[in-house]
């Protein structure tokens, strides 16, 4: 049979394991909330380039000489 000291521990090492996992499982979940903060961003912006790139398109031909740049 185990002594009380014994189950004492145990059951401190329990308790250490779980705060460990619930700081773990908090700091996992804010990682997740940033990245999907930055992917929300960059979902925005590849719309605003596709908008301006649409933009841009409708102008008509392009001529690649235009796009040369001033040095040549």
């Amino acid at each position: 049979m185990e002594q009380p000291q014994d189950i004492d521990h145990r059951l401190d090492e329990l308790e250490i394991k779980a705060s460990y996992a619930e700081d773990l499982l908090d700091q996992l979940n804010m990682v997740i909330y940033r990245q999907q903060q930055q992917i929300d961003s960059l979902v925005e912006q590849v719309v605003l380039l596709r908008q301006q790139g649409a933009q841009a398109g409708a102008g008509g031909p392009r001529n690649l000489r235009d796009e040369l740049p001033p040095h040549y």
